[in-house]
């Protein structure tokens, strides 16, 4: 009999209701369409993938799908072709008019596209973040990668040093100042950069949470709090999960209170200070509906686990044949 678990509902006590673009739907189906351009998923794989949803417009819908195409490819990758793949993406973005190379990796004409695309409605105050904040991501995945050729289990600390590049978090709060000139002394701020923080924390346990039964399933949980917190804490599954939640229940206050705290630096910045957080907070809630809504983790009975909040462990096996997502059909409790 499969060992059923409860997940914690992590938008509980969180203060940012749901909001979605108007321009939602149009903006998914032609991000969609670009992407399965590049024939980067097998057929079985880019129908799953066309089922993800994304709540944001056309740039940070890209940023997503590039996201996606490298997360799936570098999984299923070595180190040393992980950090090809690094190498190519980050040339790609500091010369998005040079053509990139024929037989190149497709990731290379994603990024370029999505990079030219982008800088054409982009200040170059966002600019230059993005690419910083790009290389720790793409740096840290290919740690990831080094980390999982040699099963090597970090301990919780270093783990989340790792995580909080490889989750890609601050690259997507970076687009939310795509139009905007914030300078770096208000993004130095200890109050932005702890709310910053801990919303780049508060989506890795939520990620790393709901992520945790199809990872496990494919044999590909070493890169995950769950499994971090079993081993250095001598844990079952579920004591596990509970242990995350408690954390992000903790960090979950700590932010609502600090928001109150955001200073005012007068005018018009003032506005895109808070537009900029508002955008980080909406982004966390974000984040963990797109978990259940996506397919990604839960296959069709998303909806239905975010209801009931009981999953089924499902058995572990390899899943790693084909790039692309997998979708975990009998992930609800029967």
């Amino acid at each position: 009999m499969a060992q059923i678990i409860f997940l914690p509902d992590f938008q509980a006590k969180w203060r940012w209701p749901r909001q979605i673009n108007p321009e939602t739907e149009g903006i998914r189906q032609e991000t969609l369409d670009w992407t399965a351009s590049f024939k980067a998923f097998t057929p079985k794989a880019q129908e799953a993938f066309d089922k993800c949803n994304f709540n944001q417009l056309r740039c940070a819908n890209d940023l997503m799908n590039l996201f996606f195409v490298f997360d799936e490819h570098s999984d299923k990758s070595g180190p040393s072709e992980v950090w090809d793949q690094v190498g190519v993406i980050m040339d790609a973005l500091r010369n998005p008019h040079k053509p990139r190379p024929a037989g190149e990796w497709v990731g290379g004409e994603i990024a370029r596209q999505f990079w030219i695309r982008t800088c054409a409605i982009s200040t170059l105050t966002f600019q230059k973040r993005f690419i910083e904040s790009m290389q720790d991501y793409l740096q840290g995945t290919a740690q990831q990668a080094e980390d999982r050729d040699k099963s090597y289990i970090r301990d919780i600390d270093s783990y989340l040093d790792v995580r909080r590049k490889t989750i890609g978090v601050i690259s997507s709060f970076n687009m939310l100042e795509m139009a905007m000139t914030i300078p770096d002394e208000v993004m130095r701020d200890p109050v932005i950069q702890e709310l910053e923080a801990l919303a780049v924390d508060l989506t890795i346990i939520a990620n790393d949470v709901l992520s945790y039964n199809k990872e496990q399933a494919s044999g590909d949980d070493q890169h995950n709090l769950i499994t971090i917190v079993m081993t250095e804490k001598a844990l079952e599954v579920q004591q596990a999960i509970d242990w995350a939640a408690q954390l992000h229940t903790d960090m979950t206050e700590r932010f609502n209170k600090l928001f109150l705290q955001i200073p005012r630096w007068g005018g018009p910045l003032d506005w895109e200070v808070q537009t900029y957080m508002n955008g980080v907070a909406h982004w966390v809630g974000a984040n963990v509906q797109w978990s259940y809504e996506s397919e990604r983790y839960f296959g069709k009975r998303g909806l239905e686990v975010r209801e009931s909040r009981v999953l089924n462990l499902s058995p572990r096996k390899f899943l790693m044949e084909e790039i692309g997502p997998v979708i975990v059909e009998d992930s609800i409790a029967g």
